[in-house]
């Protein structure tokens, strides 16, 4: 039987595990294609990202395909330092996009205290559809600014602007002071929204970043107000009822393996989104007697495209609202975590349905596999995760260029234990 030592010691050590030269190859081709929508689909002048586009690479008419996302840009940022790294893309062009892009950001880019809206023009930056100053939006966009601080360390400008982006955040501001927690956003015709971040979700980055802040740091307690929600489905058991893709976007940047958190959690977050992965395959495969599409080879569930709409499924582990539909970044996102299932998924779908769902960008957002029914787009976010994630189970370079951050580093060294640490409590 293993020791406890030995247990974690395996699940802080299996992202890096290594894949075969097939897998690679795999993976190699995938990830180019999520690089190549970031390089094609963001502004050359604003290096704003747009949210979604056609898998085929057609420019389409209409104003919401004008659209970026910020977070989709902060994912645009870090595949650039990706694309670079492995030499997808001239070098010196790669470099002038991203000065460029921080220079947009830094110097005109609408924001509140340093907070950025959900949605805007890719090529002005207005801010769309009304949308919210966002406090994860702006965190995962800090994610791939301070990537891109760490990657390029040799480039004065590069370092001085993504500095200067993150210090001018103001976390005090966003942080509701009855209870400790951090808002989801504001908008000027009314306001702070109502909701927080009550609850374990996709929000580790944003408070790690709040916590480091030297400009506008919120108490390192706050780390311990939000709840920590009990999930059991099968024999599986982790904290975070949202979708799948909670218990991966901060992990895109932060690298949790082998840390805790101290009591009352004393939470390994790694190993959770391992348990996570493998509960909601479970929870797939067990809606094969409705959805017979369903495979342990063919899984995963994450809000997205279907053939009625967009629809936010993938939250709960109830049979409410699915429709059999598979979604290729829910798999993919987990690659860093759980390679021996992720990438089977992965090359399963390839095989299968290759020629209606693997484009110029790599998988569709969604598909069905029975129905036959596939969604023409791709969407940045979708795209981000999988590059992110398949590069931190290739060579863990994303973790290797964010973690050293001067503000990371303090953040991570106040709020977790590494694992000797805790075996010797």
């Amino acid at each position: 039987m293993l020791s406890r030592r030995s247990i974690l010691s395996l699940a802080a050590g299996r992202a890096l595990a290594g894949v075969g030269s097939s897998e690679d190859a795999f993976l190699e081709d995938l990830s180019r294609r999520a690089f190549l929508y970031f390089w094609e689909q963001s502004d050359p002048k604003t290096g704003l990202t747009l949210d979604r586009a056609m898998n085929a690479g057609i420019k389409t008419l209409g104003r919401s395909r004008e659209v970026a996302s910020m977070a989709g840009t902060g994912f645009g940022l870090t595949a650039l330092c990706i694309g670079h790294a492995r030499g997808w893309a001239p070098k010196d062009q790669i470099l002038d996009r991203i000065r460029s892009t921080l220079r947009h950001i830094d110097y005109e880019q609408a924001h509140e205290r340093g907070w950025y809206y959900h949605f805007v023009d890719m090529r002005s930056g207005d801010r769309v559809w009304r949308s919210e100053l966002s406090t994860i939006d702006t965190a995962l966009l800090l994610g791939g600014v301070l990537t891109a601080q760490q990657c390029f360390v040799f480039d004065a400008e590069i370092v001085r602007m993504a500095q200067e982006i993150y210090d001018r955040v103001d976390f005090e501001w966003m942080l509701d002071a009855a209870t400790g927690l951090l808002r989801m956003g504001w908008k000027p015709e009314s306001g702070f929204l109502r909701s927080a971040w009550t609850k374990y979700r996709e929000n580790a980055i944003l408070h790690i970043l709040a916590i480091g802040s030297t400009t506008h740091p919120i108490p390192v307690r706050c780390w311990y107000l939000f709840l920590r929600d009990q999930v059991v489905f099968d024999k599986y058991r982790f904290v975070g009822a949202g979708p799948l893709f909670t218990h991966q976007y901060s992990h895109a940047w932060i690298d949790f393996r082998g840390k805790r958190d101290g009591a009352p959690f004393n939470l390994d977050y790694f190993h959770n989104s391992i348990n996570a992965t493998y509960a909601h395959r479970a929870f797939c495969l067990s809606l094969r007697s409705l959805y017979p599409g369903y495979s342990e080879n063919l899984w995963g569930v994450s809000p997205s495209d279907s053939e009625i709409g967009y629809l936010t499924w993938g939250s709960d582990f109830s049979r409410r609202d699915y429709d059999g539909t598979v979604v290729p970044s829910t798999p993919a996102g987990s690659l860093m975590f759980t390679p021996e299932i992720s990438l089977s998924a992965l090359r399963e779908m390839k095989a299968r349905f290759g020629p209606f769902i693997y484009g110029r960008y790599g998988f569709v957002d969604a598909f069905h596999p029975v129905s036959l029914w596939v969604n023409a787009d791709v969407v940045g976010i979708d795209q981000g995760i999988t590059l992110i994630s398949a590069e931190n189970l290739r060579s863990g370079r994303v973790w290797n260029w964010f973690m050293p951050q001067e503000n990371v580093h303090w953040a991570m060294s106040r709020i977790f234990e590494t694992e000797e640490e805790f075996l010797h409590r």
